[in-house]
């Protein structure tokens, strides 16, 4: 008697990921390469993917720079710097040569707006680890 094969997909994703459409720019750690524009294609807490025409490499460091919608951060846009380091990239067949990239969060800032005094704003920055290990 054969028992009947069973098969499961697995997901390796720790985090819940948010289609978010939204403009990036990328800088490859210390280097002279200028910024490079993209757009996302899904966020999570611990990554991203893009689009963009730049080539990056497997291994490389960057930094992303994006405003992070109310919806997903719970709080008013603003702009997050995340670094981190590529894990793939592919081709994206229907965007007329992009590559999609991934993006694995080490860690990232959020500059916020808050009130110093009635007459001026200061921006504050939070350093978060992406890793939830790390407090």
């Amino acid at each position: 008697m054969t028992s009947p094969k069973i098969s499961f997909r697995t997901d390796r994703r720790i985090t819940s990921r948010h289609g978010i459409k939204t403009p990036v720019r990328i800088k490859v750690w210390k280097s002279l390469k200028p910024e490079a524009a993209g757009e996302s294609i899904n966020v999570s807490q611990r990554g991203m993917f893009f689009s963009s025409e730049t080539v990056f490499r497997t291994g490389e460091t960057v930094e992303v720079f994006f405003e992070m919608p109310q919806e997903i951060a719970g709080e008013p846009m603003s702009e997050w710097r995340c670094t981190g380091h590529i894990v793939r990239t592919e081709p994206i067949a229907a965007s007329g040569g992009k590559l999609g990239i991934g993006v694995q969060f080490d860690c990232y800032e959020v500059a916020r707006s808050k009130p110093s005094n009635r007459f001026a704003q200061a921006k504050t920055l939070d350093i978060v680890s992406a890793d939830p290990a790390v407090k």
